[in-house]
């Protein structure tokens, strides 16, 4: 687990060298949210699995530099659909850029039964803490 904690500052950093401008949270956002268009809250949790709160943040802090929007669901009046701005359009591509730029680096540097080794584990980890005990705390 401590070269795992170690990879995702890294990335951190990267994104920080890349002089985005937004926190490594911040980034994800928008990255998600140009991957895969405007989406719900409840959907940016699921994916991130932060806390509400933490989220809420993150959002609260993307509306206010103008990067997305949040608007009431058309088919759900009590949840939000958040989507880019023109502004969060252009950053979020920048985001995705530099992130896809440090996988395909990575990706040269490991063999494809390596690559699915890997993924296995992530899986496995990201299924083990999401079903932790009812005794155990976040």
């Amino acid at each position: 687990m401590p070269a795992l904690h170690r990879a995702t500052h890294r990335v951190g950093l990267h994104l920080q060298a890349a002089r985005l401008g937004v926190s490594q949270g911040e980034a994800h956002v928008l990255a998600q949210l140009d991957a895969e268009g405007p989406t719900t809250i409840a959907a940016l949790h699921a994916a991130f699995a932060h806390r509400r709160s933490t989220l809420t943040g993150i959002l609260d802090r993307l509306v206010e530099a103008n990067l997305v929007r949040r608007d009431v669901h058309a088919d759900d009046r009590r949840s939000f659909v958040v989507s880019l701005t023109p502004r969060g359009r252009a950053l979020g591509r920048r985001v995705h850029d530099a992130l896809a730029k440090l996988e395909d680096r990575a990706l040269k540097r490991v063999r494809a039964a390596d690559l699915a080794g890997f993924e296995a584990v992530v899986e496995a980890l990201q299924t083990s803490a999401a079903a932790r005990s009812p005794q155990e705390k976040p």
